[in-house]
């Protein structure tokens, strides 16, 4: 494998004159970036971002032309968690003030969908704290689902951790249309971001989910400490999975988590890095996701000429 370093040595010739619609067009053929044109995007001046940009949405429009779809978040459990995950505030080794509640009432839930369907939202998604939903959890998220189904006319996501064939296959049965499931980082950076359970297990989450013909949400978060070479080969992964949807969060370092602190990206990078998932990626949906506010600031509605879809509301613990 070419060391980062060695990467930035021969992207060092790609940027001189680098014209990134010819990337565009290898999107467009189905061609997938050489790993120095990938770097070579990561490494663009910030004079570049408009030519970037520009090229970035010719493969956007190509496929999704200028609509946007927006999609709503709502926690159905929130806190208690087990895992580690260093970056979340609902984890074990997170001491941030949060909402603590079990599953809300099938009462609430509806009431979530309603406000998502009122907010122009084509995706209304239940989110559970927790390693992975028990049978019981199950049997009651497959029961509001069915009731939402009855009232709202939405399609319905679910993200809930960890699962076999036979939990996503009843969700699927009580009208689930797509189930979330991040890889959220290179497998080499996992160990770093989470010890309680690995990159395979997730991968196999995703898997189980493609396998029963569920629709597959996966993507990850930028900003935890990651080289280039792990943003690369996390788009890379996203795309072998072939995952449906690709929400692309930027890090909230939340106070009481152990990424409290940690600010490492510019709007100019988030926009760079999402221009790259989407040649990459060129035919899948793209979502600005958590944090786009914080880090992209000003510059965040530029994020809609790689990406064609962004959350509304909210991401679970923080403002939207």
């Amino acid at each position: 494998m070419i060391k980062t370093r060695s990467l930035r040595v021969i992207a060092e010739d790609y940027l001189t004159g680098m014209d990134f619609y010819k990337l565009a067009e290898k999107a467009l053929q189905g061609i997938v970036p050489e790993r120095e044109e990938m770097q070579a995007v990561l490494d663009a001046s910030d004079e570049d971002i408009p030519q970037l940009l520009s090229a970035a949405f010719k493969v956007r429009h190509h496929y999704f032309g200028k609509r946007v779809q927006i999609h709503m978040l709502m926690n159905a459990k929130s806190g208690l968690c087990p895992e580690d995950c260093h970056y979340c505030s609902q984890s074990s080794v997170s001491h941030a003030l949060i909402d603590k509640y079990p599953f809300l009432p099938k009462e609430k839930l509806i009431e979530g969908a309603v406000k998502a369907k009122a907010a122009g939202a084509v995706r209304f998604c239940m989110v559970n704290s927790g390693r992975g939903p028990t049978q019981k959890e199950i049997e009651q998220i497959a029961a509001v689902v069915r009731e939402i189904k009855s009232q709202v006319h939405i399609n319905i996501c679910c993200s809930l951790g960890l699962m076999d064939e036979a939990k996503v296959q009843a969700l699927k049965d009580a009208g689930v249309e797509r189930i979330n499931h991040n890889l959220n980082t290179s497998e080499r950076h996992h160990p770093n971001i989470c010890t309680t359970h690995t990159y395979a297990d997730r991968v196999e989450t995703v898997n189980n989910v493609k396998s029963v013909g569920l629709s597959s949400c996966c993507g990850g978060i930028i900003g935890m400490g990651e080289t280039d070479e792990d943003i690369i080969d996390l788009a890379l992964s996203l795309r072998k999975l072939g995952v449906d949807s690709i929400p692309l969060n930027f890090l909230h370092p939340i106070d009481g988590t152990p990424f409290a602190g940690l600010h490492t990206l510019t709007p100019q990078r988030c926009l760079k890095i999402l221009c790259l998932f989407r040649f990459v990626n060129p035919d899948k949906e793209l979502r600005v996701g958590g944090g786009s506010e914080l880090n992209l600031r000003s510059l965040r509605p530029m994020a809609l000429y790689p990406a064609n879809s962004i959350f509304v509301n909210g991401y679970l613990t923080t403002p939207g």
